[in-house]
């Protein structure tokens, strides 16, 4: 029989935000916690690197502001309570003030990112 795993209540404000391609993020729950995905809170702040991911799949929550995703050279404008899907071997990248919450399947890999140039 499979173990039952624990439940978990994490607040992201006990989460330090760590520099990411995007801007800086809090990496509620990562590779190193139970579950099928990462969840991650990123501000989007500045001129972020435009990346991809071989095995990841990357769903962006708006929150608040506004701005726009870039996705294979398209460029999205993207406004509280839209929902971006980002399938594996998309370019993208994220432009301007906003927050969102990145929900990554499988957790997020450091391996598994790969920076245009």
């Amino acid at each position: 029989m499979p173990q039952q795993q624990s439940p978990t209540v994490r607040n992201v404000n006990d989460v330090s935000p760590i520099t990411c391609p995007c801007g800086d993020a809090r990496r509620i729950f990562s590779q190193d916690d139970p579950g099928p995905v990462g969840i991650h809170r990123v501000t989007i702040s500045h001129e972020a690197q435009r990346h991809y991911h071989k095995k990841t799949t990357e769903y962006y929550i708006i929150l608040e502001g506004e701005g726009e995703v870039e996705l294979n050279d398209e460029r999205v404008p993207v406004k509280p309570g839209d929902v971006v899907y980002i399938p594996p071997l998309t370019r993208h990248v994220a432009r301007g003030n906003f927050e969102i919450i990145n929900v990554v399947h499988p957790p997020f890999d450091p391996s598994d990112e790969y920076l245009d140039e």
